[in-house]
């Protein structure tokens, strides 16, 4: 069991101990998992199983598992509503991974590099589908809208980083349309779709689609400043991806706007060349102009807001987990 805030600093609680909450029902998932990859295509089970197998700590899931329960809910569909969660967080990996010729991947070599583009672009097309046939077992319309929307968000969402992409002039307001898009969109519906399988009031609803979206701002807004500041072995990937891929994160966008004209004028050439032939000096720029507090700041904020959201929800250990994650957002290094 967890203690309650007021007894244990947020600070002190383990990642491991807010999973052990829900760790029956993840196994249950992970069981859901592993039977929804079956495919008489053996490529697609091959490519699937080996990217949902590439570790991860499962945070979309396991926000859907912690919802249902801090709200009493005593059915099985959270189960498989934290599956389809996962499913879409995969394809859109398996996507990406492509859209941005990434060859690493949760510390591990891509599914892309690996198995090939072609092989990557169409199992993810596969998980998004196996995803919808999973919606439709869950026999709600409420849950189902609530998906599709969120993943034609996510779609349009990479659509809109690709324009993005190698643009200098993009500004802070176009790049959050960009993570909400893609990355919080998914733990808003998350955290929504556990509160309809929960048949809670609109004001509790409406409550976790707040944390949920604020609580994905939190985590990709850390997820960009770590690009720029961690190691390769913490952050699972290659340091410096986003500029090799000409990405204005929020660190250059504040680094370009704070830096002197021949600073601002070098992170503007790396966005618009991509690679990383300039990284060390755009490094030491970002950290210079102060662009790693300032992203770490607006991270705080959302994250601040997520655990706000969630002043009006019962209290339980299953709601302190809620706001542990909200605060491990912000804290974590990988």
């Amino acid at each position: 069991m967890l203690m309650h805030a007021a007894e244990k600093p947020l600070e002190t609680v383990t990642f491991d101990a807010v999973s052990n909450l829900a760790r029956n029902d993840m196994e249950a998932v992970d069981r859901l998992i592993s039977k929804s990859l079956e495919s008489d295509v053996a490529l697609v089970s091959q490519v699937s199983r080996y990217i949902v197998a590439s570790g991860g700590k499962r945070l979309r899931p396991l926000i859907v598992l912690l919802t249902a329960r801090a709200f009493g809910y005593a059915g099985e569909h959270h189960v498989r509503a934290a599956a389809i969660i996962e499913f879409i967080h995969t394809a859109t990996l398996l996507h990406d991974d492509v859209v941005d010729s990434s060859s690493r991947r949760r510390g591990q070599d891509s599914a892309n590099t690996v198995f090939g583009n072609q092989a990557s672009v169409l199992v993810g097309d596969f998980l998004y589908s196996r995803a919808f046939q999973m919606m439709v077992d869950i026999g709600s319309m409420r849950v189902m809208k609530i998906l599709a929307d969120a993943t034609n968000t996510i779609a349009a969402g990479e659509v809109l980083q690709l324009m993005n992409v190698h643009d200098p002039d993009t500004t802070e307001e176009a790049y959050r349309q960009v993570i909400y898009r893609k990355t919080a969109r998914l733990f808003e519906a998350g955290a929504q779709i556990a509160a309809v399988l929960a048949e809670r009031s609109g004001t509790d609803e409406a409550a976790m689609v707040e944390y949920g979206r604020n609580l994905g701002m939190a985590f990709q807004l850390v997820d960009d400043a770590l690009d720029f500041d961690a190691s390769p072995d913490e952050l699972g990937k290659n340091l410096g991806d986003d500029l090799a891929e000409g990405k204005a994160t929020l660190p250059l966008i504040y680094a370009m706007q704070h830096g002197a004209s021949e600073e601002r004028e070098l992170i503007r050439n790396a966005i618009r060349e991509g690679g990383l032939d300039d990284l060390e000096r755009v490094q030491t720029i970002v950290e210079s102009t102060g662009a790693l507090q300032y992203t770490a700041a607006r991270a705080q904020e959302a994250a601040d807001v997520a655990i706000s959201a969630l002043s009006g929800i019962p209290d339980s250990d299953y709601k302190q987990a809620l706001v542990a994650i909200a605060d491990f957002s912000v804290r974590r290094r990988s």
